[in-house]
């Protein structure tokens, strides 16, 4: 006898497709968790203005159009401009008014975002690696590799060592 309650109409995941699917999710849940306690205890900062801090690090002149930003982070523009506010009024970045456009922004880094960047960046892989990284051989991370460009290829300025 299960518990599973069965809804008309509502398939189900097999057993195997659901282990990796919520595998997966308890995963990349946890690890956002425990990384964004770690900046957040360590640097003042969560996951999400580290991730927008690094982007914005590797842009050229570490500037962004605030909608591409918000695509890299995976957050709404309307919560970007909220978390660019925010970093703002810490002097981190600041807002320009874009030339081509008069009615979009770019977030520019400023040299105290960059500094508490790199003041976070050892924090960050420490992180990454001690809580995933180690628990793969080399083999198996270039198999995790090859997994997950199926399934989102990466975009050209994306690191595979950061």
């Amino acid at each position: 006898m299960t518990n599973q309650v069965s809804v008309k109409g509502l398939e189900r995941l097999t057993p195997l497709e659901g282990g990796a699917w919520g595998g997966f999710l308890r995963a990349h849940g946890a690890l956002v968790r425990r990384l964004d306690g770690q900046l957040r205890a360590e640097h003042g900062l969560t996951l999400s203005c580290y991730e927008v801090l690094l982007f914005l690090a590797w842009s050229p002149d570490r500037r962004m159009r605030m909608g591409d930003l918000a695509g890299r982070v995976l957050i709404t523009l309307s919560g970007v401009t909220r978390l660019i506010g925010r970093l703002e009024r810490e002097g981190l970045v600041q807002r320009e008014r874009s030339p081509e456009d008069g009615r979009g922004h770019y977030a520019v880094l400023t040299e105290a975002g960059l500094l508490r960047l790199r003041e976070a960046h050892p924090t960050h892989l420490a992180g990454v690696r001690q809580l995933f990284l180690q628990h793969f051989d080399e083999e198996e991370l270039r198999t995790l590799v090859g997994f997950w460009d199926r399934v989102s290829p990466r975009v050209p300025h994306e690191s595979t060592s950061d």
